[in-house]
């Protein structure tokens, strides 16, 4: 467990640390010299079956951002105030703080006792009881590390606290010092915000988009077999990387896949007026950066607003924040994540309003999901990283919630439905605009009704909808069911004879070929042809020259095939397996790049959709 101490420079953190544990928290030579805490510090105590861990923050005004990098995965604080100085600029501005990241508590802890008589004490108590009574609410302390006093009385209190860190969610540390131990390789520490990890697991490395695997740990600075969550961990990192491949506010995940965000939607707690867009400089776990603040709406209780980051950052929801203005002078705010990737256009309608009421009134991680999900389907990578689930969690949740997935997709019954109308609608149109056509392929029909949304997906969907006969695909064109295009009874016999025509040769026929063979007027038997093409029986690779549909279903399964295995194919490796002549070859190939099934890329083809004659 980790315990943050805060408050004023010289208000002898770094002393009362090191008469709790026997260790100096000063560990940079520039700290040492110039006795004040410059970059975060660390201190261990053993306690009986634990070991407590205590992070010792810079006081100073300058290295306010080294002490905000200490305060994200940690519970509880102890703010140090001095007995002969009393409440300083920057006690109030760390306790601002502390109040912000919303801390489980905050144990108020007098200093150098010593110094000052007991009426200075007790006017010093008053003081805080008037300005801050919560911080006398819970056990507060009189300590003096000079004499000794109330050091033994705090450090037991310390060792009775629990640690209330999540353990069953996937493992997510940040790291914040990087360095190489010789004999052992590269190292990071950081603190472990959640779950737990052991010697030998593979992590996955937000830096470098890669695995690492762990093979060693030190947990509150003692060799361990694992690390915990709400624990100061070290891990030697079994890689290749060089030191300069990993920095300061990296992320190690138990999950396969890390998502950064570039905006997101937040809930503020304020310390400072909120203005509805002004720059601001955002401290995440160990990262900074800075961005604009865009207030969306001010509730009675909290303000929703937009954060949009300069730098992407790797955040979950219910993930903290602390805003500072836009020169890094004043805290403005705690805030917590309540979306990622928020929309880019209409921020403000009243379905988006009443989308993030909802998200603000949802209890638990089932709940949001299914507010998620009722527009748009998820990755199920994405939606473990949003919420840190594990995949048996999400699974349950699914199974809650009553969802649905397909290959490596989440989605809801309300969105299946509501895609599967457009589809239809798309259709229906399609048809009052081009009656004399059966109707279009699957790739045309995502294209023309939900281009934005996945496409093996929406064919999955389209796939329910022929299975429930509100669809009807027919020579691989779909249509409504109650949209036909058929053949009169003469042309239905006239369509055998040019069925049989086709059936004497694997090659495409001309119009005016065709026209002579059958004696009938060239004008007449193009009008058939096209009629037939339109019915999804013969298709023109370039004018008047015409393929039977199911032969080039043949070609395309045959393409598709070669092309998943071997990359890329030529003109001349298609002509040699087909055995057709160069010129028929060309207009084949080129009729295939037109369609979108294929796509030129120099002297070779390449698969561009691979569903297009599914």
């Amino acid at each position: 467990m980790i315990i943050v101490t805060a408050g004023h420079v010289d208000h002898g953190k770094t002393t009362l640390l090191q008469a709790l544990t026997g260790t100096n928290a000063d560990r940079l030579p520039e700290e040492k010299k110039r006795g004040m805490t410059i970059d975060l510090g660390y201190a261990y105590l053993p306690i009986e079956d634990k070991v407590l861990g205590f992070i010792d923050v810079p006081g100073h005004e300058k290295f306010l951002s080294n002490m905000l990098a200490g305060l994200g995965g940690v519970d509880y604080a102890m703010l140090m105030v001095a007995a002969d100085e009393g409440i300083k600029p920057q006690t109030i501005e760390h306790l601002n703080i502390l109040k912000l990241l919303q801390f489980k508590q905050i144990i108020l802890v007098i200093t150098k006792a010593d110094r000052v008589e007991s009426f200075q004490l007790s006017q010093l108590l008053q003081q805080i009881e008037q300005q801050y009574p919560f911080l006398l609410q819970t056990p507060y302390f009189i300590t003096s590390a000079t004499t000794g006093e109330g050091i033994d009385k705090l450090r037991h209190y310390l060792s009775q606290l629990t640690n209330v860190a999540t353990q069953d969610k996937p493992f997510r540390y940040a790291i914040d010092r990087v360095f190489n131990v010789k004999g052992s390789g590269l190292v990071v520490t950081g603190t472990v915000f959640s779950g737990k990890v052991k010697v030998g697991d593979e992590v996955y490395l937000s830096a470098t988009q890669q695995t690492v695997r762990i093979k060693g740990i030190h947990a509150q600075n003692q060799p361990a077999e694992q690390g915990i969550a709400g624990q100061r961990v070290a891990l030697n990192l079994a890689t290749e990387l060089d030191k300069e491949a990993i920095t300061r506010g990296d992320w190690l995940s138990g999950l396969t896949t890390c998502y950064a965000t570039d905006r997101i939607t937040v809930t503020l707690q304020t310390a400072q007026p909120i203005n509805d867009n002004q720059a601001v400089h955002i401290y995440h776990a160990a990262r900074h950066t800075i961005g604009k603040l865009s207030v969306l709406v001010r509730l009675p209780e909290t303000i929703l607003a937009e954060v949009t980051l300069e730098q992407p950052l790797f955040m979950a929801v219910e993930d903290k924040l602390i805003l500072r203005n836009g020169d890094d002078q004043q805290t403005l705010a705690g805030a917590k994540v309540l979306e990622i990737n928020s929309p880019k256009r209409y921020k403000r309608t009243p379905e988006r309003f009443a989308y993030l009421q909802k998200l603000l009134m949802s209890s638990n991680a089932g709940q949001r999901i299914g507010h998620y999900l009722q527009q748009q389907a998820l990755p199920v990578a994405q939606i473990q990283w949003i919420e840190q689930l594990t995949a048996e969690q999400l699974a349950q949740l699914q199974q809650q919630e009553k969802l649905q997935s397909y290959r490596e997709w989440i989605y809801s019954s309300n969105y299946q439905q509501y895609q599967q109308k457009l589809m239809l609608s798309a259709l229906a149109t399609f048809h009052q605009q081009h009656q004399d056509q059966l109707g279009v392929s699957k790739a045309r029909l995502w294209r023309m009704s939900v281009l934005t949304q996945p496409m093996p997906l929406m064919f999955h969907f389209i796939e329910q909808l022929i299975a429930a006969k509100q669809l009807r695909q027919t020579n691989g064109w779909l249509h409504l069911p109650e949209h036909q295009i058929t053949f009169s009874a003469a042309e239905e016999v006239l369509w055998k004879a040019v069925a049989a025509e086709f059936a004497k040769t694997n090659q495409p026929i001309w119009v005016r070929d065709m026209a002579t063979t059958l004696a009938i007027d060239e004008d007449e038997m193009r009008r058939f042809m096209y009629k037939a093409g339109k019915m999804g029986l013969l298709m023109p690779i370039v004018k008047d020259r015409f393929f039977r549909q199911e032969d080039i279903q043949q070609f395309a399964a045959w393409l598709k095939q070669y092309l998943l295995q071997h990359g890329e194919i030529s003109v001349n490796e298609v002509r040699d397996h087909f055995q057709f002549g160069r010129k028929l070859t060309v207009q084949l190939i080129e009729y295939f790049d037109r369609s979108g099934f294929l796509r030129r890329k120099g002297n070779v083809h390449l698969l561009r959709d691979q569903d297009s004659f599914m």
